[in-house]
């Protein structure tokens, strides 16, 4: 029974051992061959595909994480789209999944697709012509057959050595079976004991995923080493069965995108080419040059060179497993590698003796940081820099390192003929010759000073239905700061075209108030003495027949004012003289028109004091509180008007200083406060009274670098201007900035986190002591006072009003200066507000980029278009058509005039031009203690041309001397007008094409 037993046994055994030899040898087969996995593969892989369709696609997944999808953006692609959407742009076109790639990728693999090894931002023209592109990385392989031979073969020794083996053309390159069990092995002794290293079993291709599409390119765990395999083997039969050249293109890949570290100064580290310029500074094409010519004799003249650069190659290969460790931290280790890979090399054939010997003794010199690369041009570059700069914000991108990675194509609104041509222009202007034979030397021009040192500034947009589309940002000024945006300037006269469109405003209200009303009873109406323009509109509506709004805005244009320079007046808290530009102005009166014609100071000076009253009296009651001391109702109207208003002004101090350190609001604060010791004493004393005399000092000094302070002088100061020597409203006073402010600023030092509600509940006592000092002097003192906290808040309207038109400042200089520039401006504000007065009164956002295209040829392709939009209406059409009249006269008859009939069509018609001058002396005036000006510096000279050309075209001209040599030049506006006559010929293409193109 037993020995039965026994026999049916073995044949059993006999059985399954001749069932399972077919599998064995099937399966042997199949590992080394994969005939059988690679028709399922490459049926699986032609499932796997996407396409580009209009519209959201409905079936498309983004990756969630890897390095290589975070670097060109794919990872990042929703948070883009979502901003863009915001921003005004709309999917235009988008790739879809098929079902099975949605369903493969739902289950956690990577897209399969065929992968760029070199992507980047690429900038377009607006006639589609590169003009910024840049390649990530930069040195790259175009094929397998231009990579030198050694290079390939030593690659596969290191890595994959089985991968070209040809006598497999089904052979999935994803796994080494008999490697990756070798690895099995030798990772379960390492988990009994640490001490012993487990090797690799990775491919060249599962490592291509691993650092390209896996977290961190690492690999966590044994299912993402799966997923790794399963995306490899897929991706790697996108192409067909037999996969030799698939192969091929894996070793390709792999080199061209290997991760080799970072450098200070240059950031992440991609690809053999860029590895060998980054860590050596190694020329890649000279590299391969030397390598391509194998080295047999040992008295070859090339082959210590040869020796260097396969040593360079070598030590990348071999780093790229520890690349900080190897390249940054312990050189000797990775020496230790190469000289033993060296010998195997050798060993193998790979290396001839001779070979072998001179890479042994060449001496690598790796470098730590990067020097200044080849110099960019920053004036060659200004148009793109813009353009760059709009994407950052577009995109939320944080640096330009960053966005240059992106696989993004952008289509731009810049004509880069235009562009070029006036770059050209104002570098040669820089040129003593090519300035005097231009007309640039005489007076008020380039009479004195160096023509080099003058810088110039070009902007020029085009108006279409849809957008303000920038075609030309042009300076001489080799910096990467763009004078047109990047800095507050004081642009002089410039500012009188904003003060114009303040009181035409004014006027309109008073139209729509009152135009309706009969002459009796607009004669009924009772108006202040002093609120002039509501006077005259009551008047004018009372006296005429054609009461329309566009008839009043004309006759307002001929409201005539005194242009005399003999008055004094009290504005800023301070008495102030001003001067006229031009002596001849100086006397009798002119209409304001013929004022914004002339650029005439005083006019605008008055305009600006009416339009301060006329928003002074606007308020209920401001008469008894101005003129009738003896009101019994006068203190219970104070204590409303001051909980009132100044909840108003609380909650615009608490959105300006929202979210600032207490440093950072305390620096804002100061820019509106005159540089003298009184007056920066009692801001800082108010906001950190808790800070000592030493922090005191030491603040003042940083604050009024150039002020003769003796340490008593400071001493003093620290004493006599506490909190507890002056009120609240004093201290507001003495610092001529809004008392309120000044509290608001010092509450949110001490309370950080509070919020609105909570600020405008502490304030309630401050909000009345504000105001309480009016009853405790004498009616003189108190008008003094009076005068200048209401100036201040009637400022804070105007500051409203300009606002609301572009201006892109927090604060205005209360004062009737600001009517003729001291409140500073920004040059692209200005041809924003000519946008608005080009448009009729609509504000449309400026574009620069049309059309953002990203991840082109690849599952997560995207195309982003800007929407057709209505804009905003922010000006009447009446005001803006008004406006721009005034502005052709001033081209036609005034301070531009040398422009008129510059601009002629090719059948000799004249297009029409119009624009506002201005021009700014700027200095930093330094105080005494007792505040007498000791010194006055100048800091910069400036010139600025506003301009429209034709009904299409607008944008700005600045001539701009940085720094103290400014002192020596005398231009004024003049030189901007004549720099954009210079200008005209080559705007003349881009002025005369149809609208059509143009959109």
């Amino acid at each position: 029974m037993l020995r039965l037993r026994r026999k049916r046994l073995i044949i059993v055994l006999s059985i399954l051992l001749l069932l399972l030899v077919p599998v064995v040898i099937f399966l042997t087969y199949e590992l080394r061959t994969s005939r059988f996995q690679s028709r399922y593969l490459v049926g699986l892989a032609k499932k796997l595909n996407f396409w580009m369709e209009p519209g959201p696609s409905p079936a498309i997944r983004f990756p969630q994480s890897g390095p290589y999808d975070e670097r060109l953006g794919y990872s990042r692609l929703p948070a883009f789209i979502d901003r863009l959407t915001t921003k005004g742009y709309k999917i235009e076109a988008q790739a879809r999944f098929s079902p099975s790639l949605l369903k493969f990728t739902g289950r956690g693999f990577f897209t399969t697709y065929h992968e760029k090894n070199q992507a980047g931002l690429t900038i377009l023209d607006s006639d589609n012509q590169v003009f910024f592109a840049n390649a990530s990385p930069e040195w790259v392989y175009s094929d397998f057959n231009t990579i030198p031979d050694v290079i390939v073969n030593s690659l596969l020794f290191i890595e994959n050595r089985e991968l070209l083996e040809q006598r497999f053309p089904y052979r999935n390159p994803a796994v080494e079976w008999d490697r990756l069990a070798n690895a099995a092995f030798h990772m379960g002794i390492h988990l009994v004991n640490k001490n012993h290293k487990a090797p690799g079993g990775s491919t060249l291709a599962t490592q291509i995923e691993k650092y390209r599409h896996s977290p961190e390119g690492r690999t966590s765990s044994a299912k993402e080493k799966f997923r790794q395999m399963v995306s490899a083997s897929l991706r790697s039969y996108l192409n067909g069965r037999e996969t030799l050249e698939t192969r091929r293109q894996i070793i390709l890949d792999y080199i061209n995108s290997i991760p080799l570290g970072a450098v200070p100064g240059y950031g992440e580290i991609i690809g053999l080419g860029d590895g060998l310029w980054a860590w050596y500074g190694a020329d890649f094409n000279t590299v391969n040059r030397r390598l391509a010519n194998r080295i047999t004799n040992a008295r070859d003249a090339n082959l210590a060179a040869w020796a260097l650069a396969y040593k360079q190659m070598l030590s990348l290969f071999l780093a790229q497993r520890r690349p900080s460790f190897y390249l940054l931290e312990n050189h000797g280790a990775l020496e230790a590698q190469i000289n033993s890979y060296v010998r195997l090399l050798a060993e193998a054939g790979i290396l001839s003796p001779v070979e072998r010997d001179a890479v042994w003794r060449a001496k690598l010199n790796l470098r730590r940081n990067i020097p200044v690369q080849q110099e960019v041009s920053f004036v060659e570059r200004k148009a793109v820099n813009s353009i760059r700069a709009d994407l950052l914000s577009l995109l939320g991108v944080s640096q330009i390192y960053e966005l240059n990675r992106l696989d993004l194509t952008v289509n731009s609104t810049i004509d880069t003929r235009t562009q070029e041509e006036i770059t050209r222009v104002l570098c040669q202007l820089q040129e003593p010759t090519y300035a005097a034979t231009a007309g640039l030397r005489g007076y008020r021009l380039l009479e004195r000073g160096d023509s080099a040192k003058v810088i110039y500034s070009f902007t020029l947009y085009e108006r279409t239905p849809n957008a303000n589309l920038l075609r030309v940002q042009a300076d001489n000024f080799n910096q990467p700061l763009n004078i047109n945006e990047g800095i507050k300037l004081e642009l002089g006269s410039s500012a009188k075209l904003r003060t114009l469109i303040t009181y035409l405003e004014i006027i309109a209200d008073l139209h729509q108030r009152y135009a309706g009303l009969s002459p009796e009873k607009l004669r009924a109406i009772s108006i202040p003495k002093k609120d002039l323009l509501s006077q005259w509109a009551i008047d004018y509506l009372a006296s005429t027949a054609n009461t329309s709004l566009s008839a009043m805005l004309k006759a307002a244009m001929e409201r005539r004012y005194s242009s005399s320079t003999a008055e004094v007046f009290f504005t800023g808290g301070g008495e102030h003289t001003f001067a006229n530009f031009d002596d001849q102005y100086s006397g009798g009166t002119m209409s304001v028109s013929k004022a914004f014609h002339n650029s005439v100071n005083l006019v605008f000076i008055r305009l600006m004091r009416d339009i301060v009253r006329y928003y002074i009296y606007q308020r209920p009651g401001i008469v008894d509180l101005l003129e009738d001391v003896e009101n019994p109702r006068r203190e219970e109207y104070l204590a409303r008007f001051a909980d009132k208003e100044g909840q108003v002004y609380l909650n615009r101090f608490y959105r300006k200083y929202q979210g600032k350190s207490s440093d950072e609001a305390l620096e804002i604060l100061l820019q509106r406060v005159h540089p003298i010791p009184s007056r920066v004493a009692t801001v800082f004393r108010s906001v950190a009274p808790e800070a000592g005399s030493e922090k005191f000092a030491s603040f003042m000094r940083a604050h009024l670098p150039n002020s003769i302070l003796s340490e008593q002088d400071v001493q003093e100061l620290y004493d006599k201007y506490s909190v507890t020597s002056f009120s609240l409203a004093d201290r507001g006073y003495i610092a001529r900035v809004h008392p309120l402010e000044l509290w608001t600023v010092a509450y949110l030092r001490s309370h950080p986190k509070a919020n609105q509600k909570e600020v405008i509940e502490a304030s309630a006592d401050e909000r009345q002591e504000v105001y309480n000092w009016l009853f405790k002097t004498r009616k003189r003192a108190q008008d003094i006072r009076i005068q200048t906290l209401v100036e201040a808040e009637a400022f804070q309207e105007i500051h409203q009003a300009w606002k609301r038109l572009g201006y892109p400042f927090d604060f205005l200089v209360p004062s009737y200066a600001t009517a003729i520039g001291s409140s500073g401006d920004r040059p692209a504000a200005l041809a924003e507000l000519v946008g608005i007065i080009l448009n009729g009164g609509v504000s449309y956002p400026s574009m620069r980029a049309q059309e953002l295209h990203f991840a082109k040829d690849t599952p997560y392709e995207t195309i982003l278009k800007s929407e057709s939009r209505t804009g905003e209406r922010v000006l009447l059409p009446e005001i803006a058509t008004i406006v721009r009249d005034t502005m052709i006269g001033v081209v036609e008859k005034g301070t531009a005039k040398r422009l008129h009939g510059t601009f002629l069509t090719s059948d000799g018609s004249t297009i029409a031009v119009g624009g506002k001058t201005g021009t700014g002396d700027n200095r930093r005036d330094t105080y005494g203690s007792r505040g007498r000006l000791i010194q006055s510096q100048v800091i910069n000279r400036t010139a600025i041309f506003v301009f429209c050309i034709g009904d299409r075209f607008f944008g700005t001209i600045i001539a701009y001397v940085p720094g103290q040599g400014a002192a020596k030049y005398k231009f004024t506006s003049a030189l901007p007008v004549q720099v954009l006559k210079i200008l005209a010929p080559k705007l003349m293409p881009l002025l005369e094409r149809e609208i059509s193109n143009a959109s």
